[in-house]
């Protein structure tokens, strides 16, 4: 599974990226305001970080702006995804962007219905909300698992990106259904490394060698 870093704050970005726990990254019109930065600037200088997509999302609702926004995006670098919302008119522009040769994230998908319909307009990645779907009490995982049988029922070569994800759970349930990209705030990446028996394993560790008064340095 590749991991994308949901977030436009530099410093998280590059401190994963070091670790080699960074595959791409995700942004959004909040994120980018969270960042307190211009959207071309920062983006720009994700794409000198990371290698991988980097998802930038247009801010128009009409179809011919959006193409317009697009195409503008797709010249900060050559790793830029357009990012375009999953409705009628999103769905156009994923064909025309997508048609011209650029990467393109079709995001806020709640249904499969919506899935078959981006990878029909060629989409590179379908972005799929687990959290906020789990909000109103329906399992986000279910969709997942929905979108992964239709894909590969059919061939489509559409990635499944989950999305708004929350928990460590949410990722290993993603891993297990087979989406072949999660992306997560930093601090959730961070948390798969975190586990009570390690901590209380270490502890004993730590106790235990302090005991003995040796030291490797």
């Amino acid at each position: 599974m590749k991991f994308f870093v949901d977030s436009a704050e530099i410093d998280q970005i590059a401190e994963l990226n070091d670790l080699g726990m960074v595959d791409g990254v995700t942004t959004n019109p909040s994120l980018i305001m969270k960042s307190s930065r211009d959207i071309i600037e920062v983006t720009k200088e994700i794409c000198s970080i990371v290698s991988g997509p980097v998802s930038a999302e247009v801010t128009a609702t009409e179809a011919e702006t959006m193409i317009a926004e697009g195409r503008k995006l797709s010249k900060i670098a050559d790793n830029i995804a357009i990012k375009v919302p999953l409705t009628w008119d999103g769905l156009k522009a994923c064909k025309v962007l997508s048609g011209e040769g650029n990467m393109v994230n079709v995001t806020l998908c709640f249904s499969a219905n919506q899935a078959l319909l981006a990878a029909k307009a060629g989409a590179t990645f379908i972005s799929p909300f687990i959290g906020r779907l789990d909000d109103i009490n329906i399992d986000g995982m279910d969709l997942i698992e929905d979108i992964r049988v239709i894909y590969d029922n059919y061939g489509f070569e559409t990635q499944i990106l989950a999305a708004s994800i929350r928990t460590v759970n949410h990722v290993l349930e993603s891993a297990r259904i087979g989406a072949d990209v999660m992306t997560a705030p930093p601090a959730v990446i961070k948390s798969l490394a975190s586990h009570p028996l390690t901590d209380k394993g270490l502890a004993a560790f730590l106790a235990d060698i302090e005991k003995t008064g040796q030291k490797i340095l």
